[in-house]
């Protein structure tokens, strides 16, 4: 058993900022069929790492996504004082320090391109008494952390030093004697929820978190089947009110990851657009949280079969058939948006091949993504000959039944811009690329491949 030391020294995960631009492109070849199950739910993994290792005892991880934002929250975890050992392919074994347990890094934690994992880590690190700088590529160094540190400041963390805004590089003195709170967010993010969660389980008492909009789950269901006392109650017409008893012994507890449904999300849309296309995609996790889009493709026509159910650690999850559709717009309300936040991306390129109008509301939260997702998102049709506009947080695709293509994509270090890009290209009359899919390995290692096991054309 390591300790200090994440990953083994024969599988190396080489960070972007040391590789060199990787331009990709996607064209027509035909309809898609095969089986495939893509890599693990990143979420889960963020999550099975972070408990695991504020466990007691030795956690069993199956089917972890070893991409390069996961494999950097292993890494801090082992900074962290857990011991973390990778004994096969998705195959994770780690020894937890017990909650507060955290020790003192000896450098800063580097999150590379992973807001979610930066943002939890600083939750659970925010309980414990220890300082801890945090650190990311340029792409997360961008991206805000305010939205953190209110509320675990309230817990008792402080930042003792950031860049302006709020943003990274930053470092964090976690709580001497953490503090319970009753907390409102001012937006529907599991990943602030899970910050406060994670700070709490160190503080006596209940803490308290209170959303407008019910975000994912997935942190409320992990911390339960490690051992916690988590309630979740409705309040108000979409919220929920989450509380958390504080100072509970977690104990170690195997966990299987799903698959990831916004990976899923890529092959899906693909085999709906090329013609032909007939695909099953295996062990896709189902929390209705995460089906979203499912919700939506259906909705616009989409030919999406559930084949078989079955669930683990508390996780719901489904083999689906996806058949090429004749698709058609539609309205997306934006309470349905904290459910498929990740997808839209890729569900406006189904738009692009839909007949009639789409209408996408309440995108706010894409404007703070890896990118201005939003802006991202429209640039990427637009290049490609699609009509599209956006109107205050609300994303308009004209659809008109296919895509001229022919355009190459600026993908601002965004892995789900590079894949939905990719995929519309698979059906496009000309073929669509990608300025850089180097990117794309953050939370899908294998794309290019799986997606050309299926018959996509790749080069």
């Amino acid at each position: 058993m390591l300790r200090g030391r994440a990953f083994p020294k024969d599988h190396v995960v080489t960070s972007h900022s040391a590789q060199q631009m990787v331009p990709l492109a996607a064209r027509r070849n035909g309809a898609l069929s095969g089986c495939l199950r893509v890599p693990g739910d990143k979420s889960i993994s963020h999550r099975a790492l972070i408990l695991g290792a504020l466990a007691i005892g030795k956690t069993r991880i199956s089917g972890l996504l070893e991409g390069e934002d996961v494999i950097n929250t292993s890494k801090a975890m082992a900074a962290l004082g857990a011991r973390v050992e990778r004994v096969g392919e998705g195959a994770w074994e780690i020894s937890g320090v017990g909650v507060g347990g955290y020790r003192q890094p000896a450098a800063a934690l580097d999150f590379g391109n992973s807001g979610t994992g930066c943002r939890l880590v600083m939750g659970a690190v925010a309980g414990c008494p220890i300082t801890a700088t945090f650190d990311g590529d340029a792409s997360l160094r961008a991206r805000p952390m305010q939205r953190i540190l209110d509320p675990v400041a309230q817990i008792g963390a402080r930042a003792v030093g950031m860049a302006d805004g709020g943003r990274l590089p930053l470092t964090l003195a976690g709580a001497r004697d953490p503090i319970p709170i009753v907390y409102r967010t001012p937006v529907a993010s599991a990943q602030i929820k899970s910050a406060v969660l994670l700070a709490g389980l160190a503080a006596p008492g209940a803490t308290t978190v209170i959303e407008s909009e019910a975000s994912r789950d997935h942190t409320e269901l992990m911390l339960r089947h490690f051992g916690a006392e988590v309630r979740s109650e409705p309040d108000r017409p979409h919220g929920r009110r989450i509380t958390l008893q504080g100072q509970p012994e977690l104990a170690a507890a195997p966990v299987v990851v799903p698959a990831d449904p916004s990976s899923a999300a890529f092959p899906m849309v693909a085999a709906l657009i090329v013609p032909g296309s007939d695909i099953i995609l295996t062990g896709v996790m189902t929390n209705p949280l995460r089906t979203g889009l499912i919700a939506t493709l259906r909705e616009m026509g989409a030919r999406i079969e559930v084949v078989e159910e079955r669930g683990d650690a508390g996780e719901a999850m489904a083999d689906f058939r996806v058949r090429a559709s004749d698709l058609r717009g539609v309205e997306v309300p934006a309470a349905r948006a904290p459910s498929m936040i990740d997808e839209y991306p890729v569900l406006a390129v189904a738009a692009a091949y839909a007949d009639g109008t789409t209408v996408m509301r309440g995108l706010t939260e894409l404007r703070v993504k890896e990118s201005d997702r939003l802006a991202a998102t429209a640039d990427m049709l637009r290049r490609n000959g699609v009509e599209v506009e956006i109107t205050g947080d609300d994303l308009i695709v004209h659809g008109k039944g296919g895509v001229p293509g022919g355009g190459t994509v600026a993908t601002h270090m965004d892995h789900r811009i590079a894949m939905s890009a990719l995929v519309m290209g698979m059906g496009a009359r000309r073929p669509v690329t990608v300025d850089d899919a180097a990117f794309i390995a953050t939370s899908f290692p294998g794309f290019a491949d799986m997606m050309r096991g299926l018959g996509a054309d790749l080069s």
